[in-house]
């Protein structure tokens, strides 16, 4: 099975391909009903705005209601308990692609990989150099941190770490905390694999303005 991040970017390349008349246009798809999201996109259109600055407000609409607990700050927390965030934009226009990962310390993760695309040459930051050109970049540093995902990560504690993604590591991650080390690879099956409505994208947008196409997927924080 691929990764999620992967078969997003697949959909979002596939519809940037499929033919869309003009008397659909412009147009506004999200892959989960998030109502509002989709509304401040459409909104943004109907106001002059570009396609690329409607998948960013949508998403960033998500981002400030904390959408179905896995978009924005607040959110499943990692390991150590930290909300961080991911994102990425894509102008569908001139393919230009801006990305961050493991975001620390600031909400707007969108605008931030929409400065990655358009104030840098990168197309990936991660961790705390996403962090620190966020902040160059005028972005407030603030704690993601709030008392429901502080209560996720103590039922987590509580369930001896589950559920757990990691493998081949010692003591056992199917029914004990880390610290973990290395241990001999197991040969995993299709029957392990854990598939429910919880595995898949966080949020994905796709806004179609006459020529011009921008897709944006956010991926799980």
């Amino acid at each position: 099975m691929m990764p999620r991040p992967v078969q997003m970017c697949l959909v979002l390349l596939l519809l940037a391909l499929v033919p869309v008349s003009c008397a659909a246009l412009p147009l506004v798809i999200n892959t989960w009903p998030f109502k509002k999201a989709t509304e401040q996109a459409w909104r943004v259109l109907q106001a002059g705005g570009s396609a690329l600055d409607a998948v960013e407000q949508g998403c960033g609409q998500c981002e400030k209601d904390q959408c179905d607990g896995s978009v924005g700050y607040g959110g499943n927390p990692d390991e150590t308990g930290e909300t961080t965030l991911d994102a990425m934009i894509m102008n569908g226009d001139t393919m230009e692609v801006g990305a961050v990962g493991d975001l620390r310390r600031i909400k707007d993760a969108i605008s931030v990989a929409r400065a990655v695309m358009e104030h840098s040459k990168h197309t990936f930051l991660v961790g705390e150099s996403a962090s620190v050109f966020a902040e160059n970049m005028g972005f407030t540093a603030e704690d993601l941190t709030t008392n429901t995902s502080l209560n996720i990560y103590k039922k987590w504690l509580n369930a001896n770490c589950q559920p757990n993604y990691r493998q081949s590591v010692s003591p056992d991650p199917s029914n004990a905390c880390g610290p973990y080390k290395p241990s001999a690879r197991l040969q995993q099956t299709a029957g392990d694999q854990h598939i429910n409505i919880h595995t898949h994208d966080t949020i994905g947008t796709v806004s179609v303005f006459y020529s011009l196409l921008n897709a944006n997927s956010v991926a799980l924080s």
